[in-house]
């Protein structure tokens, strides 16, 4: 395994990972078209089941 040569110093670490951690970024979220909640993208919606337009879980509410 390779070894470094010589020691990095705290700036050049803390470079880096502030352009790493710059670059993140909250999840994108939408608005549940069934219910109105506030779901994130690609997911089904917590409160209703509902996923583009169609019932895919069945709720407590709905039983």
């Amino acid at each position: 395994m390779a070894t470094p040569k010589r020691r990095i110093s705290h700036a050049r670490t803390h470079n880096r990972k502030a352009k790493f951690l710059g670059s993140l970024r909250a999840p994108e979220v939408s608005v549940c078209t069934h219910c109105g909640e506030v779901v994130q993208l690609h997911r089904l919606c917590g409160s209703c089941g509902y996923y583009r337009g169609k019932q895919i879980l069945k709720t407590s509410d709905e039983s």
